[in-house]
């Protein structure tokens, strides 16, 4: 017992690692290890003699097992000391510097826009990009052969030949949640639809997909000069100019009657635009009374209800007050152009506050 005593609590001392102490753990209290093999012999022995030689043998297992267990530990520990050594870092030393996102301008902008219309009381709708024929155009009263309908000015979806149903559309405008609104909620409603939508165009004002917001306020006794206090109210928080000025020019929308289009007064000095004051005016929008046949295409009674509607693009008035001078850029992916236009994420709206009324 001494003798395998010795052998092995040496053995389990010099064991450089785990690999050499599993070893000597194998060679003695192993399957067939001395200590396990002495332990099987027991039921050859006499009552007498296992009384001395089972203790013993347990004892000694045990003691080995202890033995093991605490070098184990001890390798562990000592790995791991080593690899503080190699891998330490100083915790105090300040972080490598890493360049923080942006957020789109047009990002930025839409929850502006969002924020204004919010404390007017509107709420935001949203609705597919993918349109059928009917919202797209029909429900708007545009008629067949409008231009919008041309596919030069519109990108329609593949149909299947044989199958004579009108194709689908990328949506040309967000006027068609409009319709789903009034369909689904009836009137009286005041929202605005932000989102994408699609023309087939593309120069330094227009691209192939863009922004845009449409407003729609429906209820009773509704007028253009609420279509005009609307309006001004929202230019003056957005721009943040207190002296906004706007000149209505009669138009023609298939979708409202009367139409106008909604030029705001500003001036250019060294080529720089300043919104409010001067004796130059620039288009921003469009707007009318909604139409009779669009109300009734959502099921509104148009005798009892009536309303106004106007639509800006997001992107131009992006580019307007943030002073960007091209349109495509918005869309080129450029981390350049993104890091100097961009907003922090903590930038968040507040223009809003100072709407009156």
């Amino acid at each position: 017992m001494d003798a395998l005593k010795a052998k092995y609590l040496e053995g389990v001392m010099a064991a450089a690692d785990e690999s050499a102490l599993e070893d000597v753990r194998l060679a003695a209290v192993g399957k067939k290890g001395e200590v396990s093999l002495k332990m099987r012999e027991l039921g050859k022995m006499t009552p007498e003699e296992k009384q001395v030689a089972g203790p013993a043998l347990n004892a000694l297992k045990n003691e080995i097992n202890s033995a093991i267990a605490a070098k184990k530990e001890a390798l562990g520990d000592a790995a791991l000391n080593e690899r503080l050594q190699a891998e330490w870092i100083d915790v105090s030393l300040a972080g490598r510097p890493r360049r923080q996102g942006t957020i789109h301008p047009v990002s930025q902008v839409t929850e502006e826009v969002i924020a204004v219309f919010a404390d007017l009381g509107y709420s935001v709708a949203e609705g597919p990009q993918i349109e059928s024929d009917w919202y797209n155009f029909d429900a708007l009263n545009i008629a067949p052969e409008h231009p919008a309908r041309q596919e030069h000015d519109t990108f329609y979806m593949h149909r299947d030949e044989g199958d004579n149903r009108p194709p689908h559309v990328l949506r040309t405008h967000t006027s068609p949640v409009q319709i789903r609104y009034m369909e689904k909620h009836g009137a009286p409603c005041r929202i605005i639809s932000p989102g994408r939508v699609y023309r087939a165009d593309y120069d330094q004002t227009h691209t192939p997909m863009f922004h845009q917001y449409e407003g729609l306020c429906i209820d009773k006794g509704v007028s253009m000069a609420n279509l005009k206090w609307t309006l001004e109210e929202f230019c003056r928080a957005f721009f943040n100019v207190d002296d906004i000025e706007l000149r209505f020019r009669a138009s023609h929308f298939p979708f409202t009657e009367p139409s106008a289009e909604v030029d705001i007064r500003c001036s250019w000095d060294k080529g720089q635009l300043k919104i409010g004051e001067g004796d130059d005016w620039m288009e921003i929008l469009g707007s009318g009374m909604v139409h009779p046949k669009v109300l009734a295409a959502a099921g509104v009674d148009s005798d009892k209800y009536q309303g106004f509607a106007f639509g800006m693009g997001i992107d131009r008035i992006a580019m307007l007050k943030y002073g960007i001078p091209d349109l495509r850029a918005f869309f080129d992916s450029d981390l350049r152009w993104l890091r100097h236009y961009g907003f922090s994420a903590l930038d968040m709206p507040n223009m809003h506050a100072g709407i009156s009324g």
